[in-house]
């Protein structure tokens, strides 16, 4: 895709404030941006060899995020998809990147990530990305056993505290673990930490 912001975004959001906050970050980027309440919305007026990206609430009414990714795979669109999410929501953000979403945000969104995350959308190009998925297998298989469980749970989206319960510890060695493992794979948010997972196969 084209280095200047010129991709056209398509938002989907069934919240009217957090889809025009983001609409308004993307515009003021240079980008062109169609605002949707629903998936069923975009899925209607969507055409399979369009350029651009999505970028979606992963936890909707109707269809939700994983179900138009694999809508959009099944007319042979594609389109990158970015998801967005709450904490809650955080599983169902896996299960999206899993499916083929190629980043995830978390709620409230900030406007540079935002921006840096469709940028690379836009860019991206679906060469193979082996070595980078055995470069992460190899950080993963750095971390010790205890670490492995605490990020399994990362990924399964639980809390804290559900962690600790799972493993028999406090939350405060959860806490120290989470943070021991975001130095040793030097990723900056959960998001990046996800990547790095289901990239290595967790």
């Amino acid at each position: 895709m084209a280095q200047d912001g010129s991709g056209h975004v398509h938002v989907i959001d069934d919240e009217p404030g957090v889809r025009e906050t983001i609409a308004i970050i993307l515009r003021a980027a240079g980008h062109p941006v169609s605002v949707y309440e629903t998936a069923e919305s975009l899925v209607d007026s969507l055409d399979p060899d369009a350029s651009g990206c999505v970028v979606t609430d992963v936890n909707m009414p109707g269809m939700n995020g994983i179900g138009l990714i694999r809508h959009m795979k099944s007319i042979g669109s594609d389109m990158p998809v970015i998801v967005i999410s709450g904490q809650a929501d955080v599983a169902m953000a896996v299960e999206a990147m899993k499916a083929g979403a190629v980043e995830f945000l978390e709620k409230p969104l900030h406007a540079e990530p935002l921006r840096d995350a469709v940028q690379a959308a836009l860019d991206r190009t679906p060469a193979p990305r082996s070595p980078e998925a055995e470069r992460y297998v190899r950080v993963v298989e750095s971390l010790t056993r205890r670490q492995r469980e605490v990020l399994t749970g990362i990924l399964e989206g639980l809390p804290n505290k559900l962690i600790a319960h799972r493993l028999g510890l406090s939350v405060r060695t959860v806490e120290a673990y989470r943070a021991a493992i975001m130095e040793r794979t030097q990723t900056r948010s959960l998001s990046e930490l996800v990547r790095l997972g289901i990239m290595a196969g967790l």
